[in-house]
């Protein structure tokens, strides 16, 4: 039987702090091509179990991944809309205020 556990999307802040570490971002990737353990996850980067468990969380408590439990095992899965919902939100935080400002001003070039 296969269960899931959810986890609540949380402030983009979370998000941003998730994607900060090199080792979580590596994670990210690899769970974006399939769901896997936290032992399958400590092989796959030379890390100890405990080590990716403290990275997972700090991830789900961000809200991109996922876990689902299966008998014995739990299989993490990057919860790839939530990444993009909160990528989106950022580039939209950009967009508006480039959107508002007037362009800059090219400075005159006096002739020689």
């Amino acid at each position: 039987m296969r269960h899931t556990i959810n986890v609540p999307v949380n402030h983009p802040d979370r998000v941003f702090a998730a994607l900060a570490s090199s080792p979580r971002r590596r994670i990210l990737a690899s769970l974006a091509q399939a769901a896997l353990s936290t032992t399958e996850l400590a092989a796959r980067f030379g890390m100890s179990a405990p080590a990716v468990s403290r990275h997972l969380a700090l991830l789900a408590h961000a809200g991109l991944v996922a876990a689902s439990r299966q008998g014995q095992r739990v299989l993490y899965r990057l919860e790839r809309e939530a990444l993009l919902a909160a990528l989106a939100r950022f580039a939209s935080e950009l967009d508006g205020p480039l959107r508002r400002e007037p362009p800059l001003a090219r400075p005159r070039r006096e002739a020689i």
